[in-house]
């Protein structure tokens, strides 16, 4: 054996059971659908993965330079936000209880058009970025325009995210002139694209009415091209499905599938008007959704069919929209509020089972972005993206079904610690990547040139 060869396999022997953290005696949820649950569990973490998860007890011979005791918490994989406007934080209540179509045109495009720049987005970023860290979210996938900036502004803060270029037929922030779009987020996507690995570039076409079908085409093109996610917007409200049937004979859905866009890397937000057909031509072409349940309910867009869509082999992610739809990124009341809005609606109680939306908000989402294969569950070789919930609380006292738990009374501060990709960015509700007070500050200064523009709503 050679020297090198033969100081490899001594260090590797070294390293066979040591780990960076090793986490003890915790309730341990995997996601997982062989693994399960792991009672008085324990998890191995070493340079960004999973090494080890089982029975304490069987973890025993492991090392680590942190070893963390989670007796009375639970660990489990980090959520996944699978649809976001991030600088949309700063927007957050400035025009409420309004239809989508004056919402937008009245309120936010005008706030944006006077107000969005790279440091506004900045800023906005990296406050959506706070709130979800605190909240257990680890991954994101975000749509906007000054996608630059938004995508250095997240790097700081260690979030995984997905990061969307905007492009739509119009004037928008960082893209003065229309023409421009497809150029600007093709060289977004090559200068990020395997750049940083927590940082994926996409593009965003914001939604069928408010880009041509050349447009479409053209972003899509692209995004197929560099390998890359294709967002869109389609069938949130029901004058937009009109409008298509009136403008093109056919529905949004039907639409996008004639221009030839839908495939497994596109991701259909909201689809909220749609029918069988539709749904079968989404399962055809394996496109995921994201479902948006309370942005939809506050803009009164409707009711998404996500129980016929799961039955009919959709893959359908969970996402909370933008603040200032929301008017949070709490998943964990999006999570409840999808639990329980379509038993309502259905008047089944047995559709939306715990154990299924929770998955939307993890392995689910995590595969709608195409992530799986390194997010979403907690299981050996994949990325250490977990959080760890304080299960000493009296809203969560007894627990017989911690899935049911999670889904109908955990709360985002419940969340003692966050970890991606290896690296705590939260312990015992403490922020650290982000000054917290200093951004607020920020964000409170910009609040406040927004009201004096008269940019609220009146």
């Amino acid at each position: 054996m050679a020297r090198d060869e033969w100081k490899e396999s001594i260090m590797g022997s070294e390293k066979a059971n040591h780990a960076d953290v090793l986490m003890v005696n915790g309730l341990v949820l995997t996601m997982d659908e062989d693994a399960g649950i792991i009672e008085d569990g324990a998890v191995a973490v070493r340079d960004q993965k999973i090494v080890a998860l089982g029975a304490t007890r069987d973890l025993a011979g492991w090392r680590a330079k942190e070893k963390v005791e989670a007796r009375g918490k639970l660990i489990m994989p980090g959520l996944v936000n699978a649809h976001t406007h991030l600088p949309m934080s700063l927007f957050r209540g400035l025009a409420d209880d309004l239809p989508l179509e004056q919402w937008l045109h009245e309120h936010i495009f005008p706030a944006e058009a006077k107000f969005v720049t790279p440091e506004s987005v900045g800023i906005g970023a990296q406050l959506s970025a706070a709130e979800m860290l605190l909240g257990g979210t680890t991954t994101c996938c975000d749509g906007y325009f000054l996608a630059h900036d938004i995508a250095a502004a997240i790097a700081q803060t260690g979030l995984r995210a997905v990061v969307g270029q905007g492009v739509i037929d119009f004037p928008a922030p960082g893209v003065h002139d229309p023409k421009e779009n497809i150029h600007v987020a093709e060289g977004f996507v090559r200068h990020w694209r395997g750049r940083l690995p927590q940082v994926h570039p996409s593009i965003f076409c914001h939604a069928p009415y408010t880009c041509s079908s050349e447009t479409l085409t053209a972003a899509k093109q692209v995004a197929d091209k560099l390998g890359v996610l294709f967002q869109i917007h389609v069938a949130e409200s029901r004058s937009e499905a009109e409008q298509c049937r009136q403008t093109h004979g056919c529905s949004p859905v039907q639409y996008l599938e004639r221009l030839g866009l839908l495939n497994r890397q596109t991701l259909l937000v909201h689809a909220v008007w749609i029918d069988d057909n539709d749904i079968r031509i989404i399962a055809h072409n394996r496109a995921p959704v994201v479902h948006c349940p309370e942005s939809n309910m506050k803009l009164a867009s409707g009711v998404s069919p996500v129980p016929r869509m799961l039955s009919g082999g959709v893959v359908v992610g969970l996402g909370t929209d933008g603040c200032a739809s929301n008017n949070d990124l709490d998943l964990w009341g999006e999570m409840d509020a999808a639990a329980k809005l379509h038993k309502a609606v259905s008047l089944d109680p047995t559709v939306m089972r715990a154990h299924e939306v929770l998955r939307m908000a993890t392995i689910t989402g995590a595969r709608a972005l195409g992530l799986d294969h390194e997010i979403g569950t907690l299981a050996v070789g994949k990325q250490a993206d977990l959080i760890m919930i304080d299960l000493s609380r009296p809203h969560l006292t007894p627990m017989y079904h911690p899935e049911s738990h999670l889904v109908y009374a955990a709360k985002a501060g419940d969340v003692s610690d966050t970890m991606i990709a290896g690296q705590w960015v939260m312990r015992n509700r403490q922020l650290l990547t982000i000054d917290i007070d200093a951004l607020m500050r920020d964000a409170n200064a910009l609040g406040a040139t927004i009201a004096s523009l008269g940019l609220a709503q009146k």
